[in-house]
């Protein structure tokens, strides 16, 4: 076998190598690959397997090059996060309010500060090393109404080529004077920030709509046209995330039936089309998601922080939807995809839903880049896929130590791991086959 081979990881590799059709394929699809090497060319996966066959490749094409040796560590797929915004960071864990009131107290005050570029590129380092520091190396991301917010959010991830999906906010009704925009002008800075960003290195452009209440038909028909101009663009937004969010929309655009209508009236559905929450659809708003294929992402520390609901992922899976993990930061409590996780399998607990961790962990990566048509892309280590991995340490703790001594199967070694897991966890993180992240010790 000839290879081009530039590094070398040694370890234990977990990965799900396959699109399911229903939760219980999984694991069917789970590897493990137990003392496992994996070979990198640059910032892509050229090959997989035991340990000894690697060394034998390495010396058949005569390699001399790095080896990284986490012998005692857990590597997989990069952390896929599919709603967070960048922009809340800094307000996160903010007491006592639901949806709406939340945005007016704390979310949209907090936006306002991001008319400076300065202050916009602070955060932005800050928001970029706190995803790495928790093993998540794509994301979809809202910025504020202010093209800066973008412009430094996207020259951060830039720098070191990371897989990065945002946008600017666009919302002309029902905010600060200072947020809003109108739609003339929306559409001009969304274009323009288009064209300097989607499809540069690995960075791409999201239409994002805050929510149908802060969007004008105006607006939502700019947003229309934009979608239409660049058929390979995403779309971001919210839906159905809390009943007096409903109720609201209801009463702005009595002329549609339900909340998803108003989006698909304006041809806002569809492939890479991603509706974070979605806690409270309608058989018909189900259908419509499943029809088109439109993308839904799961946050469940969000939902219960603002006391907004419980997702139904057995619905998600019966409507064969699309559907990644969010983390949903500033309402989402983490940026960790461990912890994410753990609060899904409660959420399911809650409605007779066994969320086992090959599920999991599939969601937070493959069906995460499936949700957001990356999966030829990332989300697993087959060869040709980009170089985007962490390191976890499983043990990162005496309680972890502990139970891991008492776990028997991989399912519950990695059922532990994401229960009792945190930052502590994450050893190194790799984008584009580099270290970009590692712990202390």
């Amino acid at each position: 076998m000839t290879l081009i081979v530039t590094r070398a990881l040694c370890g234990n590799f977990f990965d799900i190598c396959g699109i399911a059709e229903q939760a219980a394929d999984i694991e069917g699809k789970a590897r493990y690959i137990e003392n496992g090497m994996m070979l990198l060319n640059g910032g892509t996966i050229v090959w997989l397997g035991n340990r000894e066959e690697g060394e034998r490749i390495l010396a058949d094409n005569d390699c001399t090059i790095p080896l990284d040796d986490y012998s005692e560590k857990l590597i997989i797929p990069g952390f896929i996060d599919t709603h967070i915004h960048y922009p809340q960071t800094e307000m996160i864990a903010a007491f006592g309010e639901q949806l709406l009131e939340w945005l007016d107290n704390y979310t949209f005050p907090t936006e306002a500060q991001y008319h400076d570029i300065e202050y916009a590129q602070k955060m932005s380092q800050f928001f970029i090393q706190q995803l790495l520091t928790n093993g998540t190396t794509t994301a979809l991301v809202f910025g504020t109404v202010h093209p800066q917010s973008v412009d430094a959010l996207f020259t951060v991830a830039a720098a070191l080529n990371m897989r990065l999906i945002a946008g600017k906010v666009m919302m002309d009704k029902h905010a600060p004077a200072a947020l809003l925009e109108t739609p003339e002008q929306s559409d001009r800075d969304t274009r323009a920030l288009i064209a300097r960003w989607h499809n540069h290195q690995r960075l791409s452009y999201a239409l994002t709509p805050r929510f149908v209440p802060t969007s004008s038909p105006e607006l939502l028909e700019k947003v229309r046209l934009i979608k239409q101009d660049y058929p390979d663009i995403y779309l971001q937004t919210h839906l159905s995330e809390n009943r007096e969010e409903i109720s609201w929309v209801k009463s702005l655009y009595p002329q549609h039936e339900r909340y998803l209508d108003v989006y698909h009236h304006h041809e806002l559905t569809g492939s890479r089309c991603v509706f974070a929450h979605c806690l409270h659809l309608e058989q018909e708003e189900w259908d419509c998601l499943s029809d088109t294929d439109s993308s839904i992402a799961f946050c469940p520390t969000s939902n219960l922080f603002l006391g907004s609901g419980l997702f139904d992922l057995k619905a998600a899976w019966q409507k064969k939807i699309r559907l990644g993990m969010g983390t949903d930061v500033g309402a989402g409590t983490t940026f960790n995809m461990l912890q994410t996780l753990a609060e899904a399998y409660k959420v399911g607990q809650l409605q007779h839903y066994r969320l086992s961790a090959f599920e999991a962990f599939y969601h937070a990566t493959l069906g995460g880049a499936r949700a957001l048509h990356l999966d030829d892309k990332i989300g697993n280590f087959d060869a040709g896929k980009e170089a985007d991995l962490v390191v976890l340490d499983p043990g990162a703790t005496a309680l972890q130590q502990l139970r891991a001594a008492n776990s028997k199967t991989l399912a519950e070694k990695l059922f532990v791991l994401m229960t009792l897991g945190d930052d502590r966890n994450i050893y190194r993180t790799l984008v584009d086959g580099n270290v970009v992240y590692q712990r202390d010790n």
